[in-house]
């Protein structure tokens, strides 16, 4: 008879270590209340993009960017679109194994996306919807 092992602890997640919720029912209330904009600035050290390249893609002028810093809070259609490329990174890092392979995979152009970086798509909601649909395939092995 085997001896039972141990359950492996879940694997490092990205969204919770930016300090965003990872159940979506408190996610909602976040995004809704505020996301800090301490999570913005975690996501773009994450993704190694300076902050204004990350706000482009979440649609922050350099103007807002600087009122949300003051205010340390973001809108909530603004924290709506940092969530959402935070969830897209949570998920590539937990198809690539880790947050520098992860990292990498954002910012280099994609053959299967039109030879266009997965964050340059990610200001749209079709966009949103590509990346995720590609790391699906690439989870399941599934090249196209």
């Amino acid at each position: 008879m085997d001896t039972p092992r141990p359950i492996a602890p879940p694997p490092h997640r990205p969204l919770a270590r930016l300090g965003l919720p990872t159940a979506p029912a408190e996610a909602v209330a976040a995004v809704r209340a505020g996301l800090p904009v301490a999570a913005f600035e975690a996501l773009a050290r994450a993704l190694h993009v300076p902050e204004g390249r990350l706000a482009q893609v979440v649609g922050l002028s350099a103007t807002t960017l600087g009122r949300r810093k003051r205010a340390r809070a973001l809108a909530p259609d603004e924290g709506d679109r940092v969530w959402r490329v935070a969830a897209l990174f949570d998920r590539a890092v937990q198809v690539f194994g880790g947050e520098e392979d992860a990292a990498a995979w954002f910012v280099d152009p994609n053959l299967a996306l039109g030879d266009v970086a997965p964050l340059a798509l990610a200001d749209t909601a079709p966009g949103v919807r590509a990346i995720d649909d590609l790391l699906g395939r690439i989870e399941y092995g599934v090249y196209s």
